[in-house]
């Protein structure tokens, strides 16, 4: 999945999610804390392929300081990430593969790996690290049906969906399908089994 990263102000962000042809997911009404929203990623040609809602406390970004209250960050982040085909760029310059549960589990994987603390660290080495764990997240997200999933059924608009699941020293992942998307997460300190997701219908209430 070759998508690249939105930058820009808070407008630019909530724009980018105004822009999606495509249903966004968060955590239902359970969820009563803080909600933030993630940039979009865009393939090549400007489409927006799939954003991150953030639910708790924003993962920390430092890299050459311990951050105290790392441990106590408690998050749970909801990746959508629009169904594609396989489809030719617009101007010709390549195909996009396309999407699929695979694609959500790799991206949960990753935004989980980029949002972990790992004491000081210079930024080359940190970078090099996240590169070989990335790799790890996606041969492990390119099979599912594996030893390192488990089954995991969770409410999607009230209806049990079936997800597929695993936890490490980092986090916990989880991905499956919801109606019009693939559907992907990740966090720490929020228990998966007590989530549910449920369909973004105003914007209004969410900070970036």
């Amino acid at each position: 999945m070759d998508t690249t990263s939105q930058t820009g102000t808070a407008d630019a962000v909530v724009d980018g999610y105004l822009r999606a042809d495509f249903p966004w997911y968060s955590l239902d009404e359970a969820w009563t804390g803080n909600r933030w929203l993630a940039p979009v990623g865009t393939s090549p040609d400007g489409t927006v392929d799939y954003g991150s809602i953030g639910h708790g406390d924003e993962p920390a970004r430092s890299y050459g300081k311990q951050d105290p209250a790392a441990e106590s960050r408690r998050y749970a982040v909801v990746v959508t990430v629009a169904r594609r085909p396989g489809r030719r760029l617009g101007d010709g310059t390549g195909i996009l593969d396309a999407t699929s549960v695979s694609s959500a589990a790799w991206l949960a994987g990753s935004g989980l790996l980029a949002a972990t603390e790992l004491g000081p660290m210079a930024r080359e080495m940190r970078q090099n690290w996240l590169d070989q764990q990335s790799t790890l997240a996606w041969d492990l997200a390119d099979d599912l049906d594996g030893s390192g999933w488990s089954s995991l059924t969770l409410p999607v608009n009230g209806t049990p969906q079936p997800f597929r699941y695993r936890e490490s020293e980092y986090g916990w992942v989880l991905a499956g399908d919801a109606p019009g998307v693939h559907l992907g997460a990740y966090g720490r300190g929020v228990s998966a089994y007590a989530l549910g997701f449920s369909t973004v219908t105003d914007l209004g209430g969410y900070t970036g």
